[in-house]
């Protein structure tokens, strides 16, 4: 009863969802792309049998990217069916694809628009990274016989509650998988409480990236010609920009004011939004707030950046890059409520962390990379900065937290050939029925 009454919500809400595709296509064009797909409705021709695997972010694409690697390892003959929810996603998991393989969107949670789809397509089994259950295609996968599992799974205390509340709904969803995969106990405690069957605890795919070495090294070289540490705010969120270019501007003025002082920061300031619809709306902060600007989309390889207060990581796919370029990083997400980022990129390209208090997406990660000394807690963002700018300062302080971060990062490899002989023995049972 709860799920048809769920099934009816979210077909009157169609009309809703086009709307909003309409407003993210203006700065997102990418959402404009193959819109019917959405409500399960694809003209491009499929091959039964593909391994079908849902990555809904850009995040959750760069973990299916370790994955799928690991897979192709395995088995050069693997056929994919890959599946997004955003644009960023989709432009990211373009680069995953190989002849015989298919993209597509992930329609709307309705019964008819997820049986239209396993009908068109028909994989052999379907892995969901990270978080995404429907309750609608979880049943529907049920009905068609295509085992789904949850692979990389992880469950803040925030999720759990809320998929307590609505257990009625949750719960079927989740005991539907036929496997869960989870990245700590911690996760796998939570996921067990859902109702959904825990068949093994492998750690985060995210460990088992590998930086892209050339961009690495262009981003240390800039980094040696410098003549001021770099301070680098990864992947932050809106609202924290702001809180940034505040404190630099008054700190600047309190410079400028000071007898005798210049008014040049000790530290070059470099901020990677997470979401790249906000470069210009981050760019365009920091300009309001007084300080100039200079967009690594301007910079060129040979010279590297240029001159400016503060430098905007304006790009996709060169976090290697920034990370190299930066003597300590701020984790975004981590100063507002908003559960933070994924600090293990950093970790791999040994870029110390300074994170707030808010990491609950990644307690577990955030937690083992303290104790390990690869990244330090602070209560505030004037704190973050204030830290991070010591720890710049301080060569032997930076090098032994460098040090933690690539130990800690190499420790915590292993999930993804765990993960891959998982997956190729889930279609292995649904190719022997």
């Amino acid at each position: 009863m709860i799920r048809r009454l769920y099934s009816l919500v979210m077909r009157g809400a169609q009309p809703l969802l086009r709307r909003k595709l309409r407003r993210r296509g203006a700065a997102e064009p990418g959402y404009l792309e193959a819109v019917d797909e959405r409500f399960g409705y694809y003209a491009a021709p499929a091959t039964p049998g593909a391994l079908w695997v849902h990555a809904v972010s850009l995040g959750e694409t760069r973990a299916a990217a370790i994955l799928v690697r690991a897979l192709r390892e395995r088995d050069p003959s693997l056929r994919l069916l890959l599946t997004h929810g955003t644009a960023t996603g989709r432009a990211e998991g373009a680069k995953l694809l190989r002849e015989g393989d298919v993209q597509a969107w992930l329609p709307w949670d309705t019964p008819q628009a997820v049986r239209r789809f396993l009908a068109h397509f028909q994989p052999a089994a379907g892995v969901l990274m990270e978080t995404e259950v429907w309750p609608n295609l979880a049943e529907a996968c049920r009905a068609a016989q295509v085992p789904l599992a949850l692979a990389n799974a992880r469950l803040s205390d925030k999720s759990l509650r809320q998929s307590l509340r609505m257990k009625r709904l949750a719960r079927p969803a989740y005991a539907s998988l036929h496997a869960v995969w989870a990245q700590t106990d911690a996760d796998a405690q939570r996921l067990a409480r859902t109702g959904a069957r825990v068949s093994g605890v492998f750690g985060n795919l995210k460990f088992d990236a590998r930086p892209d070495e050339r961009l690495l090294a262009r981003g240390r070289q800039w980094r040696e010609h410098l003549a001021r540490p770099v301070l680098m705010f990864a992947s932050s969120r809106e609202g924290e920009e702001a809180a940034l270019f505040a404190a630099l501007a008054a700190a600047r003025s309190k410079r400028v004011g000071s007898r005798g002082e210049a008014g040049r920061s000790a530290m070059q300031w470099l901020v990677v939004p997470r979401h790249p619809q906000r470069f210009d709306e981050v760019a365009a902060l920091a300009q309001q707030a007084g300080l100039t600007v200079s967009r690594r989309s301007s910079w060129s390889d040979a010279q590297g950046p240029a001159p400016a207060e503060v430098w905007i990581g304006d790009s996709l796919g060169e976090m290697p890059l920034y990370y190299g370029l930066a003597d300590v990083a701020l984790l975004g997400g981590s100063f507002l409520p908003l559960g933070g980022q994924n600090l293990i990129e950093a970790a791999a390209c040994g870029c110390p962390v300074v994170m707030g208090p808010h990491t609950f997406n990644f307690a577990q990660a955030a937690e083992n990379a303290q104790s390990a000394g690869a990244a330090v807690r602070v209560g505030t963002l004037e704190e973050g900065i204030a830290v991070a700018t010591a720890i710049a300062a301080d060569p032997k302080r930076r090098d032994a937290h460098v040090q933690a971060a690539l130990q800690f990062a190499q420790a915590h490899r292993g999930a993804a050939e765990k993960t891959a002989e998982a997956v190729l023995g889930l279609m292995r049972s649904r190719l022997s029925r």
